[in-house]
Parts: C-alpha cells; structure tokens; sequence
C-alpha cells in the first residue's frame, strides 16, 4: 500500500462530477496531486487534461495501474461500470474515493469491501452532502437537542435536467431512486442514526412520454415513505426534468422544533421552535453551486484519512444501505407493496 507524503490521484471518468473533483486535485488538495485521468473516449481524457493542465491520461484502469506514482482513484464512471473498476484497483492496494450509487446491487457493494479490505487501502463513498456546511451545521443543532428527539426526517432532491435514454429501464439503471435520491437516502440514514426498517414508495413518468410505450415502469417522479429500525419516520421525494431550478431540501422534525436546510432560492439553515429562529439566504443557481465547497471538504478528507491511516468518514457500508433502500423503493414501486428491508448483510 502506498503511503507518500504527496498522493498521486488519478480521477476515472471526465464527465461533470468528474472534472469537479480533477479541478479540486489540480488546484491543489493539502498531500494530493492530480496525477491523471481515465476516460474511455480519448477526445475527452484529453480536453480534460488541457483544461486541467494535466500531463497524463489513460483510456482505461489497467494501463493507469501500472503507473507506480498513483496510490489513490476517483471513480465517477458510471454505475453499472462501478464494481469491475474499483474491484481490481482496490486489490492492488490503492485507495478508492467512489461517486454515488455504489453500485447497482448490494451484492455488488460487498464485493468492493471485500476487495478493498484485501487490498488494505481506504474506500470511501460520494456523499458529499455529509462535507456540507450547511448540513453539517444543522447536524451538530439536531445532536445539541435544540428541537428535541428527532421524529422524522424529510428531504427531496428535483433536478431541472431531463432523464437521459439510459435511465429508463430501470432494473439496469435503478432509475431516480439511486441517480437522484442516493443522497437523500444517506441524508434520513445520517440525521436519524439508524437503518431503514421498511419502505413504500410510488412512482409515476410525467415528463418523459417517449419512454412510456417501451418502459411502462420508468418513473420521473418518486415520494417514498419509511420507517427506521429506531422508530423515527421518513419521507423522500425526488423528480427529474422540473425545469425550474436545482431544489433540495431537507427537514429534520423534532419533539420540540424542526431544521430546515435549503431554499428554493439558495443555501440556508433555519432552526424553528417556540422560542426561536434563524436563518440566511444566499442565491444558488445549480447543484454544482450548491455543492461546490462539499465536493472540496469531501476530497480532501479523502486525503487526510489516507495520511493518518483513519476509516473515511462515510464507508463502502454506507453506499451499500442505501442501494439496498434503492432495490427496495424499486421493487415497491413496481409490486405495489411495502418492502421491508434485512439489514443484517
């Protein structure tokens, strides 16, 4: 296992998220180096490069595993494609910084724990919502007991872009749930501390009529309902293609007063009681906006456990609850039932 003072990074995937965390690593991350890019298409891992003023890029994981200089990865290829990427690098001993969904199933999510326990390096998930100010500031009033013992936990993602032609089978793709909704899965995880016990989710294709004949099951629009192994509640809603903005919230209901974090029109923490209240509203136009600093904690708390050899702060075990809530809010949807989920794997 590799343990340098200065990491060589390499980011697999030169998409959008991709470039995010390329730019991070070339600007410069304490103890990290951007030290190339992986992209199958050789325009793009070039383009990357230039725009990065980077030197090196590989078409594929194999050629940029025998680059020695390279002790840690950024996958953000695209899901299905997850498991066969990280499993190899993590048996080589390198460390992993994976995008969400982890996977596409939670079979799949043991196999890149086994190997990266192999292997001996680091596997950490995207969550990037967990590196957020505004988040982790409404974490610490949830655990001060500002509003009292938590009762339910209810967050929504809507994005303004329109599903692509990939997503709409969705026992391939995992439909919305897992490309929209992982982070608000992790989000109602996190703020109750405790597992999904059962869910019921409902979906419906409002925006995407081309899909409707081949795809009677795709979904452009989900609400799902859970209980948590601890008794608290939770409530999810996630929609693609609304147009109006980039809109995700969250709120946190308690015994005694509710957080809320977000706003249609930006960034914001408001904590209401009977007392009190409180509350800032920057503007915000898009979720590589929104999450712009995150992406930045997230990376560079990616390096920090890997200099001081400590577990990341979210785990290949997070990234496979929430695709086993996915699988589950899939199959309620699509067997109009109530899933109730084993955590015992």
């Amino acid at each position: 296992m590799i343990r340098k003072t200065e990491i060589g990074v390499c980011v697999v995937g030169a998409g959008r998220a991709g470039m995010i965390h390329a730019a991070n690593f070339a600007n410069g991350i304490p103890g990290a180096r951007l030290a190339a890019v992986v992209d199958p298409v050789k325009e793009h891992a070039a383009a990357a490069c230039r725009e990065l003023g980077a030197d090196t890029y590989y078409l594929n994981c194999e050629q940029a595993l025998e680059n020695k200089e390279i002790g840690a990865y950024v996958i953000v290829s695209p899901t299905e494609y997850h498991k066969d990427t990280v499993v190899p690098i993590a048996l080589a001993g390198k460390h992993i910084l994976c995008e969400k969904p982890m996977a596409v199933t939670s079979e799949e999510c043991d196999d890149m724990i086994a190997a990266s326990e192999k292997g001996g390096g680091i596997l950490q998930i995207g969550f990037m919502r967990r590196f957020d100010q505004n988040f982790t500031h409404a974490y610490e009033i949830v655990k001060s007991g500002a509003i009292g013992d938590v009762v339910m936990v209810r967050s929504n993602t809507r994005g303004p872009s329109v599903p692509k032609p990939w997503m709409y089978d969705i026992r391939k793709s995992n439909g919305p749930l897992a490309e929209v909704n992982s982070h608000d899965i992790d989000t109602l995880r996190w703020f109750t501390g405790s597992e999904f016990s059962s869910v019921y989710a409902i979906g419906g294709n409002y925006r995407s009529p081309e899909a409707r004949e081949e795809f009677p099951e795709f979904y452009d629009n989900v609400v799902l309902a859970a209980s948590f192994k601890n008794g608290m509640q939770g409530m999810i809603d996630g929609a693609q293609g609304v147009g109006y903005a980039y809109d995700a919230r969250v709120e946190v209901l308690g015994t005694k007063g509710c957080v809320f974090i977000g706003r249609i029109d930006g960034n914001c923490v408001l904590t209401c009681t009977a007392e009190s209240g409180s509350g800032a509203y920057p503007l915000v136009n898009s979720w590589k906006q929104l999450f712009k600093d995150a992406y930045l904690r997230q990376d560079t708390a990616f390096i920090e456990a890997i200099i001081t050899e400590q577990a990341p702060k979210v785990t290949g075990h997070d990234g496979k609850m929430a695709v086993k809530v996915v699988d589950a809010g899939n199959r309620s949807i699509i067997e109009k039932r109530t899933v109730y989920i084993d955590n015992e794997g």
